[in-house]
C-alpha cells in the first residue's frame, strides 16, 4: 500500500490507475470502515482511503484534540483490507492556508445533528470537496450510520454536476447490535452494556410502524422517554422521509429514524431504514 501526504504527490500516484473508488475517514479504524474498504473493491480498480481528522467539522466544545489517533493501525488493517493508497495529509497539507472558502449545504445542515453541531456540516461539505478534488474518484463510499452526512454528500455532489457515483455502506454491528463507531472506546464497561438499548428502541419504532402505527410523534416521545429512564440526554429521535430527511407526509414513503444521545459524556447515533 502506498502512503501520501502531499496532494501532489497523491496526484502523481493515481495517474492511469483506472477507476478509481475513494473511502474517506478519521482513522482509529474498526470493521464498519473495514467493510467499506472491502465495497470499494467491487467498485472499481484502485481503492483509496483517507484519514484525516478534520478540524472544520468539531464544534469549540467538542472532542477534536482527544480523538483518537491510531495511525500505524490504522495502516496496517488498510493493508490488510487490500488498500491501494493511503492519503494521510497533515492540516499543513490540506490547508496551507486559512480556508475562506466553505461549501454550505442547505437547511438540511441546521436540522437533526445540525441543531445540536452549528457548522458540522458545513466543515463535512467543505473538507469532503477539497479531497474529492484531490484523489479525483469516479465513485466514493460512505456509511449509512451518518444517514444526515451521507445525504449532505449525496446532494452536494449531485446539485454540484460532480463525476462521482455516492455509495452507502450498510451499517457494522456489535453481536448486541451497538453501530460500531469510534466513539464506542470511550465507554465505560457500564455504559458499554447499555448502549444497545438505543438500537433496540429503534427497531420498537420501525415494527411499530410496519404494524400500522401513524402517529410517528408519539413514537418518537415513547422513545426518549424510556432513554431518558435509563439515564441517557436525548438530543433526538426522529421518524423522517429517506428522501430529504423531511417531516413523514405518512407511513406509505420510505422512512427512516434517526437518533442520537449522549450515555455518560459519550454521544452515540444511530438509524434505522423503514
Amino acid at each position: 500500500m502506498q502512503i501520501h501526504s502531499a496532494i501532489a504527490d497523491l496526484r502523481t500516484a493515481l495517474k492511469n490507475r483506472g477507476r478509481i473508488v475513494f473511502v474517506p475517514t478519521m482513522g482509529n479504524l474498526h470493521a464498519g470502515h473495514i467493510s467499506l474498504m472491502e465495497q470499494a473493491r467491487a467498485h472499481g480498480d484502485t481503492v483509496v482511503a483517507s484519514i484525516f481528522v478534520n478540524r472544520l467539522q468539531f464544534g469549540p466544545n467538542e472532542d477534536f484534540d482527544k480523538y483518537p489517533r491510531t495511525f500505524q493501525a490504522d495502516c496496517d488493517k488498510l493493508a490488510a483490507a487490500g488498500v491501494d493508497v493511503l492519503f494521510a495529509p497533515t492540516e499543513s497539507d490540506l490547508y496551507p492556508e486559512p480556508q475562506e472558502y466553505f461549501i454550505e449545504p442547505p437547511g438540511i445542515q441546521n436540522v437533526l445533528d445540525g441543531e445540536f453541531r452549528p457548522g458540522h456540516f458545513r466543515g463535512v461539505a467543505t473538507v469532503v470537496t477539497k479531497l474529492f478534488n484531490c484523489v479525483q474518484p469516479a465513485a466514493a463510499v460512505f456509511g449509512k450510520k451518518d444517514y444526515q452526512q451521507l445525504m449532505v454528500i449525496r446532494n452536494m455532489t449531485r446539485q454540484l454536476a460532480l463525476p462521482i457515483d455516492i455509495i452507502g455502506g450498510e451499517t457494522v454491528r456489535a453481536a448486541d447490535g451497538l453501530a460500531l463507531s469510534s466513539r464506542n472506546g470511550y465507554l465505560s464497561e457500564a455504559e458499554r452494556a447499555e448502549a444497545p438499548r438505543l438500537y433496540r428502541l429503534l427497531n420498537d419504532i420501525r415494527d411499530a410502524i410496519r404494524n400500522g402505527q401513524a402517529d410517528t410523534v408519539q413514537l418518537e416521545n415513547a422513545a426518549i422517554a424510556q432513554l431518558d429512564a435509563a439515564g441517557w440526554k436525548t438530543d433526538y429521535v426522529a421518524v423522517r422521509q429517506q428522501s430529504d430527511l423531511a417531516m413523514p407526509k405518512g407511513v406509505d414513503v420510505p422512512l427512516v429514524v434517526l437518533a442520537a444521545s449522549r450515555l455518560g459524556t459519550t454521544r452515540l447515533i444511530d438509524n434505522i431504514e423503514v
